[in-house]
């Protein structure tokens, strides 16, 4: 039986990116067991995968030394026929060069042509593994419960793990659910450290009374986060990992762009996805906080804007 080692993007929207060619290697091998290695979030996205055998939750950087706490993850983590790892830093060639692995090999980029990530990461599987496969859908697997919600439900996600040059600005989310309030139940959602910014929604929309609404801001697990988007009926979002996530369920998504490149890591094979981006001179300026100090980027899209695409969509 083949046994192969998979460590995968930390980032949980990179993980969900990398889940085509993940299907791929199991399409390739078919009755193969899958170790998975890599942060908290991202490995959730693999509970439930039927080719898992067993996942590895990397905390090297926690306690210790990290090369150490590395070497002892390589050296207990079994033996496998392929190891193939979804980054390219120096800590993923020393795990790779002590794991008992007959074949290893570390994801680079074949081309610096413009093209989704989801591809780079599936031109890795076919360059390593001497194949032609071409990527399919986001592939989660969950056991998704449907809101048993007598209206719509819209979901609101303003934060953005990478800085703050991704985020769109809270009162633009709020004004975006006091109209579309009218049609849709709200969700707000966020991280335990954006729930700062997702109360200031909170807090305007509650002001102009909208009282159908929930805040789960820090209180979902990544489990219930996946199951909780895959029952949206729409999302706005700003370039995120819940995006991705929403791109998998094929849920109606305006997802806002400002400083990164919408071409590589938009909604991949969403045919529900609407894109909100300035393409302004200073974008893709690629940064955590914008070099300029405007953010026109984001602070130019307005919610008006948003709600008219919404309409053209016939989604309000």
């Amino acid at each position: 039986m083949m046994k192969i080692f998979i460590e995968i993007p930390t980032w949980l929207g990179d993980a969900t990116m990398a889940t085509p060619a993940i299907e791929n290697i199991v399409t390739t091998y078919p009755h193969a067991k899958l170790t998975i290695f890599g942060s908290f979030i991202a490995t959730r996205l693999f509970v439930h995968h039927p080719n898992v055998e067993k996942i590895i939750i990397d905390e090297s950087k926690k306690e210790g030394f990290r090369y150490a706490n590395l070497y002892r993850y390589a050296k207990t983590a079994g033996s496998f026929d392929i190891a193939l790892s979804f980054r390219r830093n120096f800590t993923t060639q020393f795990l790779l060069f002590f794991l008992n692995a007959k074949a290893k090999y570390r994801y680079r980029r074949y081309t610096s042509s413009e093209i989704h990530q989801v591809v780079r990461y599936n031109d890795f599987i076919n360059h390593s593994l001497d194949r032609t496969t071409k990527p399919s859908k986001l592939k989660i697997y969950t056991k998704i419960k449907k809101s048993a919600n007598d209206r719509p439900l819209l979901g609101i996600n303003a934060g953005a793990t990478y800085g703050s040059a991704k985020r769109w600005y809270p009162k633009e989310f709020a004004a975006c659910a006091i109209r579309l309030s009218q049609k849709y139940d709200i969700v707000l959602f966020g991280s335990p450290a954006e729930k700062e910014m997702v109360d200031d929604i909170e807090e305007i929309i509650s002001a102009n009374r909208v009282k159908n609404y929930q805040n789960l801001a820090g209180q979902t697990s990544i489990n219930e986060l996946i199951e909780k988007i895959a029952s949206l009926d729409l999302f706005i979002s700003n370039d995120s990992g819940p995006m991705h996530l929403a791109a998998a369920f094929g849920v109606p998504t305006v997802a806002i762009f400002g400083p990164t490149r919408y071409t590589e890591t938009n909604q991949w094979m969403n045919p529900h996805a609407i894109i909100m981006s300035l393409d302004l001179p200073c974008a893709p300026c690629m940064k955590r906080i914008c070099p300029l100090k405007h953010h026109e980027c984001m602070k130019l899209i307005t919610a008006n804007s948003v709600i008219d695409k919404i309409k053209e969509e016939g989604l309000f």
